[in-house]
């Protein structure tokens, strides 16, 4: 079975050009590379209007039979490193798994801007071995020389002491984690967290796990629980949060017949339950305090007594514990023991929310879009999705209070409403829960120091909005000028230009 060749490239000012004046510049870059070489697939990444690059791409297709994909990628900044970095590595990492058989890839070099350029060079020495290619008027299509190779010895002490970190943290750790590979992530925040729970997953030790809500704690915490000796046996989860507090202390220790009212039979309780094993206990910080104080002695001494019982049980069972709160804080406050939380709060795992992790939101998006679409093909009618650049673009600038649960339950929503096979941006933002209480809180009541940054802040509402209203507005300026409240086209173009935005 022969190699598929790729052409991936970013669209640039030239090629948008060509099928208007080719006589004053020519070809343009792209249209040069697929007339002078063969590919089988051509991947152009975007951050152009849609308009204009659908009339190239028209114009594109009658110089070459093979398939031409555009992914559209929203840039804060034409310079805007990681941002280009993020865009390119997300496209290659979705096209790549659609070829089964091996495949060659081709970078252009020319269109786009130097930083676009640049990431191409250290993506095709590095993460993706590629051709590297360059082509002008006046010399054609070319093979880039590269004078060196970019290496870890190259790069700034800024990028490789995190490395250096990370390989210390994974010493003595076996190469695979399949107990991990629920938990979907790129970045390097989430692979120290996976390291330090794979450290601490073969030990007996209470496990901490703080971290807002949908950010994944119970998937942690099974996963610690499958990685460890523990393993064949069982797992038990409980909510504390949803237990009635006069019933805490029979759900978790268990109770004997008659010990009060409605006992009509011997309970053994979750600890009980999970001996030999692992106890979840989630939302912990909800506990009573008579609950807290039996909690810590089975921690203590490895013993509980049932509600009513004369004699301990022993137990041998390793709590995991979580909290979408600070303990600590309730510890100041006397809502909770500050001797129970030092027990519990041997191993503290902070899992961070989403909006500090965007490097993780493309795989994310897709993971769970192919859930959606699994759990789908069982319902009538239901026509697999996907999203468009749009949708995915207006996906990755959203704060998800809510974190993965509120991006799942919004994709889940979105695909049901929409029949049609594609996601657009409108059935993202219809999906999307109403902008409440909390959610205005976060822009409007941050405290004062610790950080604030009040043009950042302006800035990002600003091009929220902006870029919203050329989405609404098909990318007539002068109609999304109107819709933010802008006097006039050229007010708008100097909004647009202050904060970065494309239009």
């Amino acid at each position: 079975m022969g190699r598929s060749q790729v052409l991936a490239a970013w669209v640039g000012a030239t090629d948008l050009r060509a099928p208007t004046e080719e006589a004053a510049v020519g070809l343009g870059p792209v249209a040069q590379a697929v007339s002078a070489r063969d590919f089988d697939e051509v991947v152009l990444l975007s951050n152009y209007r849609k308009a204009p690059v659908d009339a190239y791409v028209r114009w594109l297709s009658g110089r070459t039979s093979c398939p031409i994909r555009v992914e559209r990628r929203e840039l804060s900044a034409p310079t805007a490193f990681g941002e280009i970095y993020t865009s390119a590595v997300d496209v290659l990492e979705w096209v790549l798994p659609r070829h089964a058989e091996a495949v060659d890839l081709t970078f252009h070099l020319s269109p786009g801007t130097p930083a676009m350029a640049a990431v191409w060079i250290i993506l095709g020495k590095t993460r993706f071995p590629a051709t590297l290619l360059e082509s002008s008027r006046e010399h054609g299509v070319r093979t880039a020389s590269v004078p060196f190779d970019i290496s870890a010895d190259y790069l700034p002490d800024l990028l490789r002491r995190p490395d250096q970190e990370l390989e210390r943290l994974s010493v003595g750790l076996p190469p695979e984690a399949p107990e991990f590979e629920e938990i979907v992530h790129r970045g390097r925040t989430m692979k120290r967290l996976i390291l330090r729970a794979r450290r601490v997953a073969p030990r007996s030790v209470p496990v901490l796990l703080e971290g807002e809500t949908g950010t994944g704690k119970e998937l942690f915490a099974r996963a610690i629980h499958r990685a460890g000796p523990r393993r064949a046996r069982p797992f038990v989860a409980v909510n504390c949060g949803a237990i009635p507090p006069d019933l805490v202390e029979s759900e978790l220790f268990g109770h004997e017949k008659g010990a009060f009212t409605g006992a009509t039979a011997t309970r053994k309780g979750h600890f009980v339950e999970a001996d030999g094993g692992s106890l979840f206990l989630d939302e912990v910080g909800e506990l009573p305090r008579p609950a807290q104080v039996k909690l810590l002695r089975a921690l203590q001494e490895g013993e509980i007594l049932p509600v009513g019982g004369a004699r301990s049980r022993r137990v041998d069972v390793r709590v995991i514990a979580a909290t979408n709160r600070s303990l600590l804080a309730d510890v100041t406050a006397g809502a909770f023991r500050e001797d129970l939380f030092h027990r519990l709060a041997v191993a503290v795992l902070q899992l961070p929310p989403l909006r500090e992790r965007r490097e993780d939101l493309p795989p994310l998006v897709d993971h769970i879009l192919a859930q959606v679409n699994r759990e789908g093909l069982e319902q009538p009618g239901f026509v697999e999705k996907r999203l468009s650049a749009g949708a995915r673009n207006l996906i990755l600038t959203q704060p998800w209070a809510g974190n993965v649960r509120e991006l799942h339950n919004t994709l889940r929503r979105a695909a049901i409403w929409t029949p049609e096979a594609v996601l657009k941006a409108e059935d993202i933002r219809e999906a999307l829960l109403p902008i409440g209480a909390a959610a205005v809180e976060q822009v409007m009541g941050r405290p004062l120091g610790e950080g604030l940054d009040l043009p950042e802040l302006l800035a990002t509402v600003a091009r929220h909005y902006l870029e919203r209203a050329l989405d609404e507005a098909g990318g007539n300026k002068t109609r999304a000028a109107r819709l933010v409240g802008l006097p006039s086209y050229q007010t708008l173009t100097n909004w647009l230009k202050r904060y970065g935005v494309t239009a």
